[in-house]
């Protein structure tokens, strides 16, 4: 999948032009502001520019916030999936970005990454940005890996995992501003303690959010240039990193956020234009989420996962109890965590969930009783969810196994490098693991229960 044959939008382009204030724009450009719109918090640039300040990454930073920018305020049609594109930023050194390289590795990863259609045009800053106070934080000294660390399980499990099996020593980047830790963080100033700009748009009707794993990939790369590191760890197992591409949902594009081909793009672009080579390796990729969990709760002192962690993609709003957030425990992120915890054999309550019992007939009767919050939407979140992991695990099945499954295992092998047979045995094994996994889970919460119900009507 190459080239821009793949990534066709039906409208005209969307202009955006990302600028400093008082910056004329293009005639119907939609404006996004320099240090109003896309702000970088001058706390949290000192983070990542502690050693020296490289404007050729902060320009990158931009980049990435205009992408956020842009991905949130248009929304994906009703028919079809893809975007246009065309954005206008103001850089340090337009003349880097508008290689002919550069640029075409740039437009191409994105658009491999959410299926729109991108267009950059590039020109001087009116002003320079100001270098962050040079503070001193301290970096492990035998540092050789670079872990982007989230309150996920993945997250977690693999950092405790390679702290036990390395000698060397972790930079860790986070990449949420709302962590768990976040009172620990205010008071122990880290690198790369948050990813360092916000967004600020009019309205967001899009929240599909594919370019969140530029957003990620971006921090963790300047994160290994600042370090001097080249290996970055990419914390996903098998379901996470490879199951959103092999079953889709609906019209919805491949979700390559964590996939190591869109890594290799990176890889390629952040060569182009800082001449820093860093690589993208994935662990955990022959690995279940559940198999991960038991492997890092065998060590001599296991991660607490019950509170240190959340999966659920469910905000506050629509997921809280008695006015205190919880996970949903039902939208596709919580079903995989409940799988996982389930096969590692991790006690977690009840009560962590919205959705407490999985085990009812009655999907709305299995919420906890308090809960007011009941919508359609939420019900479908559920079924999607059930049916995301079922799917997976009907591809165990080689009679499931389409000509897009077969692209995904070419496009797989090309980006590890291996041969396309030993990734398909890999990924077949992988999904029999799972399979199995599954099965156990959903046979767990009995023949009548909602999640038994959902996952049959698969086979119905």
């Amino acid at each position: 999948m190459t080239g821009f044959a793949s990534y066709r939008a039906g409208d005209e382009p969307l202009l955006v032009d990302v600028l400093e204030a008082d910056t004329p724009l293009r005639l119907g450009a939609k404006q996004a502001v320099l240090g109003k719109n896309l702000r970088l918090d001058t706390r949290d640039l000192t983070s990542f520019f502690f050693a020296r300040f490289d404007r050729r990454l902060f320009d990158l930073l931009v980049v990435a916030a205009a992408v956020e920018f842009c991905d949130r305020i248009k929304r994906r049609p009703a028919w079809g999936w893809s975007r246009s594109f065309d954005v206008r930023v103001a850089v340090h050194e337009p003349d880097v970005w508008f290689a002919p390289k550069t640029k075409a590795l740039l437009e191409e990863t994105l658009s491999f990454l959410t299926g729109d259609v991108w267009r950059f045009r590039f020109e001087a800053r009116r002003q320079d940005e100001p270098a962050p106070v040079a503070v001193s934080l301290p970096l492990p000294p035998y540092r050789a890996l670079i872990m982007p660390y989230s309150e996920g399980l993945d997250s977690l499990a693999v950092h405790a995992l390679t702290a036990h099996a390395t000698n060397s020593e972790l930079v860790r980047v986070r990449l949420g501003a709302g962590g768990v830790d976040k009172a620990a963080l205010d008071k122990d100033r880290k690198p790369f303690a948050r990813v360092p700009y916000k967004i600020s748009v009019p309205s967001s009707p899009e929240s599909s959010a594919r370019s969140r794993g530029f957003k990620f990939a971006v921090v963790t790369a300047i994160a290994a240039a600042m370090s001097e590191v080249q290996r970055i760890i990419v914390t996903e197992s098998g379901q996470g990193a490879l199951g959103p591409v092999l079953v889709r949902s609906g019209h919805a594009y491949p979700d390559y956020r964590v996939h190591p081909a869109f890594s290799r793009k990176m890889e390629s672009l952040f060569l182009a234009l800082t001449g820093h080579e860093v690589r993208y390796e994935y662990p955990r990729l022959w690995h279940t989420k559940g198999e991960t969990l038991a492997a890092a709760k065998a060590l001599p002192t296991p991660p607490d996962f019950v509170t240190k962690t959340r999966s659920c993609w469910q905000s506050s709003q629509h997921a809280s109890v008695d006015g205190v957030r919880r996970q949903c425990g039902i939208c596709a992120a919580c079903i995989l965590r409940r799988l996982s915890m389930f096969t590692a054999e991790i006690d977690e309550p009840a009560e962590r969930y919205v959705w407490e019992n999985l085990t009812v007939a009655d999907f709305d009767t299995g919420a906890a009783n308090a809960f007011q919050g009941h919508t359609p939407a939420l019900r479908e979140y559920g079924i999607a969810g059930v049916l995301h992991m079922d799917h997976l695990a009907s591809l165990a099945s080689p009679s499931a196994q389409t000509r897009a499954f077969h692209r995904v295992i070419r496009l797989t092998a090309d980006a590890l490098g291996e041969e396309g047979g030993a990734v398909l045995a890999q990924t077949q094994d992988l999904l029999n693991r799972h399979a199995h996994e599954w099965r156990r889970f959903v046979a767990a919460q009995g023949d009548q229960s909602f999640l038994a119900r959902y996952a049959a009507s698969l086979a119905a």
